[in-house]
């Protein structure tokens, strides 16, 4: 284990190992410049009465009389602000709501998930109101003033659990300009707005290098809002809003250039994540036309073409949904439509109107709506039909026969992985997910559910000898990253798309994987050898109402509907339906049907899944 540590540690990088361990010891010992930031709280109003025509296009019905935290939990508003400072399914308060933010502990008991908290303070809100204030609706104008004098009031400059994360502060500052682009407020913006800005650059820049060394959403985010908020500054003539402008344009081109790989692939190899990085450097596109700032460098356009092929590739035309695929925070950047929060078309049809200058979905919708809320042209000729890809930069290979999608997960490891989900594979028919991953849940539950979501458990692969197919080293983190023995290329066999691959884990276990989709069935061909005690093969089952029968080394399962057989070449020493859980939204779960195979000897499986048209 110490050697795995040690290579994970290469891995990970030595320079971004030492950032963080500096910045760590640093605020511990109260040297960070961070420990002496201070400000006051701007005086209101912040918004005025927009000038723009008043619009007919719809608007977010969240954040009205309830919002749903997460895109699930349904809390009751009224006119009133709400709690910042309470947890807002149990109503309980936080403890040391108002010491300075470096001193509140990442992973407080008495806090619980902290997301929780901050979710109502990233000021969706904001743009729900700009949205409303533009149909005419002068009290929800009152109303966003009001909110925003009460958030600080009851959040003081860098005081509070509310000012603990920089991308927390960063989500902030994107609503708050994605309002002013609503309102057209961005070149006379009120001077309390103005300093409200200025708060949140001063809590951003100095822990910048914090957030780069993660090499994830936190460094893009970060970027992005010290370019939207120092070239607003110095749109508006702030001397200090140059060096923040181009400070935020640095590290923009240099996430994308060294986290976004030419294929599209992102780092934190997330589909939610991928959405979040899309968005945000969509909105600073959006942004730097507003102002007719200087373009982006075409490097960084050609990444985010790639970025936008890749998520419209994963994308259901029908229902916009997508794999759950990776970690899954429940964050969604720009809500400006009522498409619910796994409808990912918003997102593609904007990315890829900004970047690739193509339309991904045909006819009117929340996709086009979004575009004319943030004065975007649709783009001017058809993106190109679903074909099988391989993303191979990232480990991802796209089935597709007719209306049917496979995705299958392979190892590429450049950056991190925060899932152990090796040969997973997610099947897609009609845009329904009939082979489903867990998803996340939480990042910080009691008790603790990481192990299931995160870990083998939670895919469709085979699980070695009770235990991932990497080892964990922390909660995030994931050693003896894998790489593949070898991945065939896509390839097709009679009626069928084909693929296979094989890996050898940290303990010598291997597993082959033989992939056949055609227009009636999926095969899949397992072989599992190099394990102790046994061999775990899971299926996760989408719909309820399975039924099981076993007939010596065969397995048949049905629902009424479709049909599962497996068959091993050697002795079944458990087959058994069980009771599983998927999360589609952050902090909530559901039990699914899970069927699971084992076996104690090496050997193969051979997994048939027929579905009905």
């Amino acid at each position: 284990m110490f050697l795995i540590k040690i290579k994970t540690a290469w891995n990970l990088g030595l320079k971004s190992i030492s950032v963080v361990m500096i910045y760590r010891l640093r605020i511990k010992l109260k040297l960070h410049p961070v420990c002496r930031l201070d400000g006051f709280s701007p005086a209101a109003p912040f918004f005025s009465s927009s000038q723009l025509p008043v619009s007919s296009l719809p608007v977010v019905s969240e954040w009205n009389d309830h919002v749903s935290l997460f895109s699930n939990f349904k809390i009751s508003l009224s006119e009133k602000p709400p709690n910042w400072l309470a947890n807002p399914l149990t109503g309980k308060d936080l403890k040391n709501s108002m010491v300075p933010w470096w001193m509140i502990g990442d992973f407080e008991a008495s806090t619980g998930d902290i997301k929780l908290v901050w979710e109502c303070s990233r000021m969706e809100w904001v743009v729900a109101f700009a949205q409303r204030a533009r149909t005419g609706d002068e009290q929800t104008l009152m109303r966003l003033n009001l909110w925003l004098l009460d958030w600080l009031q009851k959040n003081p400059p860098y005081l509070g659990h509310n000012w603990k994360c920089a991308q927390e502060a960063s989500i902030r500052v994107i609503h708050l300009a994605c309002a002013a682009v609503i309102l057209g407020q961005y070149s006379d913006s009120l001077e309390g707005l103005q300093q409200l800005i200025r708060l949140h650059l001063k809590r951003i820049a100095p822990t910048l290098s914090y957030a780069l060394s993660q090499n994830n959403n936190h460094g893009t985010s970060e970027a992005a809002a010290l370019f939207i908020g120092g070239s607003w500054l110095s749109h508006l003539g702030s001397p200090e809003g140059k060096d923040w402008e181009n400070l935020g344009r640095k590290w923009l081109e240099d996430r994308c250039k060294n986290l976004i790989e030419d294929d599209g692939s992102f780092s934190q190899y997330s589909v939610n994540y991928h959405r979040m990085v899309l968005d945000t450097y969509s909105f600073s596109e959006v942004w730097r036309r507003q102002l007719d700032l200087n373009p982006f460098s075409v490097d960084l356009i050609k990444k985010l073409k790639s970025a936008s092929f890749w998520l419209y590739n994963l994308v259901s035309p029908a229902s916009g949904d997508a794999p759950n695929l990776g970690a899954n925070d429940g964050a969604l950047l720009l809500r400006l439509t009522n498409a619910p929060y796994r409808d990912f078309r918003p997102t593609v049809q904007l990315s890829m109107a900004l970047f690739c200058n193509e339309n991904a979905y045909i006819g009117k919708g929340s996709f086009t709506d979004q575009l004319e809320w943030l004065s975007v042209k649709p783009g001017a000729k058809q993106a190109d039909t679903y074909t099988s890809q391989v993303f191979d930069n990232g480990g991802y290979a796209v089935l597709r026969h007719y209306e049917t999608m496979l995705l299958l997960r392979y190892p590429r490891f450049k950056f991190r992985p925060s899932q152990a989900d090796i040969f997973h594979i997610d099947l897609w028919r009609a845009g329904e997910n009939i082979l489903c991953d867990a998803g996340t849940y939480s990042y910080n539950a009691d008790p603790d559910m990481s192990w299931y979501f995160s870990g083998s458990p939670g895919h469709n692969t085979v699980e070695f000898d009770c235990r991932d197919q990497m080892p964990k080293l922390s909660r995030f983190l994931y050693g003896g990253w894998l790489k593949t023995e070898f991945i065939s290329s896509i390839f097709q066999e009679d009626d069928s798309i084909c693929i296979s691959g094989c890996y050898v884990d940290f303990k010598k276990a291997k597993h082959r994987r033989e992939i056949k989709l055609s227009g009636k069935s999926l095969k899949v061909v397992d072989k599992v050898s190099g394990f102790k005690t046994k061999a775990v093969l899971r299926w996760r089952l989408s719909e309820g109402g399975w039924k099981i029968r076993k007939e010596n080394c065969s397995i048949l399962l049905t629902n009424g509907k479709d049909t599962m057989v497996i068959k091993s070449d050697v002795p079944i020493a458990r087959a058994e339906l069980v009771k599983g859980w998927k999360s589609l939204f952050y902090m909530h779960k559901s039990p699914i049907d899970v069927i699971e195979v084992e076996v104690e000897t090496d050997g193969q499986f051979l997994t048939e899944y027929r579905w009905s048209d």
